[in-house]
């Protein structure tokens, strides 16, 4: 199977790094400090949401700024201490493409996104953030922010993305979409194609844009 586009938008956290550990130590944390407990975080789920949304669903709304900028406060942090590692075949893949063809759209805050794409020396030259968006994903706007950024109509854009709330991003936004399968399984990613990381695939760059394929 061959996919073609004109721009390859990326989602961060699970599908070119992964923070999962640095996740749920921050957020376990932050839990305690705010009075939250397992069921509720079982409620509302935390992957692939902005931490405003989170602590909006979680707490009174009086407390969500101050909230917010603790969580990012702790996960910054948390950064050096190995909070973040590199997911297989991300840097091959993105070394593949040129510099204005792709671009990272995260739910995290800039400032937390820059400190693990850094961590791991990638950097991207377009990236939407949690900062830039009035909807998060699973709206389509962080998406469609991406595509309006690279000049690229939606519609020649492909999205990979690892949670189901991505993926319903991408796919609003009329976008082709490639699930890995990094922190769901398989059976639980609606996608176009899907593969388990980035190794699996191979880019190829073309007059015409640009060639995805399935490793054989």
């Amino acid at each position: 199977m061959t996919l073609r586009a004109q721009a390859l938008l990326f989602d961060n956290d699970g599908t070119l790094v992964s923070s999962l550990a640095s996740v749920d130590r921050c957020w376990t944390r932050w839990a305690g400090e705010y009075g939250v407990g397992a069921e509720d975080f079982a409620r509302v789920g935390l992957h692939g949401r902005p931490a405003a949304e989170i602590a909006a669903d979680l707490l009174p709304a009086d407390l969500v700024p101050a909230a917010v900028a603790r969580i990012e406060e702790l996960e910054v942090a948390d950064v050096p201490g190995g909070g973040v590692e590199l997911l297989p075949g991300t840097l091959e893949f993105l070394g593949a493409l040129p510099a204005d063809r792709w671009a990272v759209v995260t739910s995290a805050t800039r400032r937390l996104a820059e400190a693990r794409l850094g961590a791991v020396g990638i950097l991207p030259k377009t990236m939407v953030t949690a900062d830039e968006v009035t909807r998060g994903k699973p709206d389509p706007e962080p998406y469609l922010l991406a595509a309006r950024a690279l000049g690229v109509a939606p519609a020649d854009c492909v999205v990979f993305e690892d949670a189901p709330a991505g993926l319903l991003a991408g796919r609003a936004a009329g976008m082709t979409t490639v699930a890995l399968a990094t922190t769901h399984t398989a059976a639980e990613l609606d996608a176009d194609l899907v593969v388990g990381d980035l190794s699996a695939l191979a880019a190829l760059v073309t007059d015409g844009g640009v060639e995805i394929s399935v490793r054989s």
